[in-house]
């Protein structure tokens, strides 16, 4: 029970900037760390409902909630998802060679394209939230963060590594594989079931999208890269939840 608790309060303390008591990085503490992930989707689904209901009440009116929204996640995760994505689309526009954009990942530097992919980013994503007012599209956008993170997780212990070190390697390495595999696909399981009960065509839609997103990084990271890295799992995360606000915000508008 001991280490089931110190995973959780690992995972909070890596995917967000909600204060947690500290705990020593070790093996047996991080064995579960990853089924604890999807719940900081939780956290960012309910603060992202919460602040749908704080607009109606106090008539802030819906570019008000899209923006203060689109923040919110950034907020939660301190931007470590955003950092990867940035340092990914760097490395994709230098068209190098494996090696190279392995290099330009771990640069400190910003380039020109990760501005213009974050600004693009949070324009799409933006423009995809003033889409979303409905119940059962707050409710869809809430599970997509769960579905998200569960996918993402299950990629740390199912798909290659690009390098034998770093972060990711250390999370995925201590992982109980096993647990791990079948808590996120019943976690997965569930959450895409919930979606389709709340909405049949914006639920399945969604929950394509974000495979199709995955399916993508998958042959991605092994073409470009020769495997994942922690910078490549927030490239997909990104790319997930965008994907995500799309489908719920236009479908749900024409529906």
């Amino acid at each position: 029970m001991k280490s089931i608790i110190n995973s959780f309060i690992i995972a909070v303390a890596m995917y967000s900037k909600i204060p947690m008591p500290k705990v020593e990085w070790n093996q047996e503490n991080m064995k579960y760390t990853l089924c604890f992930f999807p719940a900081i989707g939780l956290v960012i689904g309910g603060l992202l409902y919460a602040w749908s209901r704080v607009c109606e009440a106090c008539g802030f009116g819906q570019v008000c909630f899209a923006l203060v929204g689109t923040v919110i996640p950034v907020i939660i995760t301190g931007g470590i998802h955003l950092d990867g994505f940035l340092d990914t689309a760097d490395a994709l526009h230098s068209y190098a060679k494996k090696e190279k954009k392995q290099a330009i990942l771990q640069d400190p530097h910003v380039g020109a394209f990760a501005v213009i992919a974050a600004i693009c980013f949070f324009m799409l994503y933006g423009a995809g939230v003033t889409l979303i007012w409905k119940k059962g599209q707050l409710l869809l956008l809430g599970l997509s963060y769960i579905i998200s993170r569960t996918l993402s997780g299950m990629s740390l212990v199912w798909f290659p590594a690009a390098k034998e070190e770093g972060l990711l390697h250390t999370f995925s390495s201590s992982a109980h594989k096993g647990t791990v595999r079948i808590v996120l696909v019943t976690l997965l399981a569930l959450a895409m079931i919930c979606a389709v009960i709340i909405h049949p065509v914006m639920g399945a839609l969604t929950a394509l999208a974000a495979m199709w997103v995955w399916t993508y990084y998958y042959y991605m990271s092994k073409k470009q890269f020769g495997g994942i890295t922690g910078d490549l799992a927030g490239y997909f995360l990104c790319l997930c939840e965008l994907s995500s606000v799309l489908v719920i915000g236009m479908v749900g508008r024409v529906m």
